[in-house]
């Protein structure tokens, strides 16, 4: 069984990280087609983005 609320609280707790970095993806969720599958687990859609939040992203991952 999936639990949907310890999904939107990943997804939640990502996005919140995701802004103290400066970034936003205006995309970010929950994928809808994953968490309908019977045995797949849930996956987040990170979604689009345009290449200066792509930068932004990749900088901050860098700095880890």
């Amino acid at each position: 069984m999936k639990n949907r609320d310890e999904v939107e609280t990943v997804i939640k707790e990502l996005r919140e990280a995701l802004a103290r970095a400066g970034i936003i993806l205006p995309s970010l969720g929950l994928d809808p087609v994953s968490y309908a599958h019977r045995t797949m687990p849930p996956l987040v859609e990170l979604g689009r983005c345009n290449m200066d939040t792509a930068r932004r992203l990749a900088k901050a991952l860098g700095e880890r």
